[in-house]
């Protein structure tokens, strides 16, 4: 299923919601009896026995580690180190893209935390994006990615490889994604490619695409 893309595509997009988010959760900074967590992008400084807005609480806490809970599971977390608690009353995510006429599915979703229009392309082996797209989005590919180049209709051109910290679907969340910044205006809709749909399950009927955790 290797899809085209349209600046002018269109789709209706569902979701299913969640009973309990996935957290990460870094410990930034370690004392005795407190902790500087950054949890979901967040810091929040917490003494022993407190609670964040998430629902992690601090146990203990010393110059070496913490030792947090998150819905009565606990666990140790080093300094520097981060972890992602995952539980099991989570329900399944399910995401609905119903295909438009130009036979292409258009996802809503966000990048770094930053909303963008995404087209669904298993023929791209990680996520592209034009230059555009990338000063739009915050992404700094010069100072961060690793120049190459692809080879476009206008022949070859710069593109930067990047880490992306996490690509997000109506919920269906992957962090750590690979991708590519081409120079110029190509693509002119940003590809969801593999580098993210090989970490959810797809499947297509009757011009419906479902994505699923």
């Amino acid at each position: 299923m290797t899809l085209r893309f349209s600046r002018f595509a269109l789709c209706w997009l569902f979701a299913m919601s969640v009973s309990a988010a996935e957290l990460y959760i870094t410990a930034n900074a370690l004392f005795d009896g407190r902790a500087m967590l950054t949890i979901n992008g967040e810091q929040h400084l917490l003494r022993a026995g407190q609670r964040s807005p998430h629902g992690v609480r601090l146990i203990t806490a010393n110059a070496r580690e913490a030792v947090i809970e998150v819905n009565g599971q606990r666990q140790t977390l080093p300094l520097s180190s981060q972890i992602s608690t995952g539980f099991a009353d989570v329900e399944k995510i399910s995401v609905s893209l119903r295909r438009n006429t130009s036979h292409e599915y258009i996802a809503g979703g966000s990048i770094n935390g930053r909303t963008i229009e995404m087209l669904i392309d298993t023929g791209a082996n990680v996520v592209a994006m034009n230059s555009r797209h990338a000063d739009r989005l915050g992404i700094q590919y010069q100072r961060d990615g690793t120049l190459t180049q692809v080879r476009t209709a206008s022949g070859l051109v710069k593109a930067w490889s990047v880490m992306l910290d996490r690509v997000d679907v109506a919920g269906l969340t992957v962090r750590q994604v690979q991708a590519s910044v081409i120079e110029g205006d190509f693509p002119v809709t940003v590809l969801l490619g593999m580098s993210y749909l090989n970490h959810v399950s797809m499947r297509e009927q009757d011009g419906i695409l479902t994505l699923e955790r």
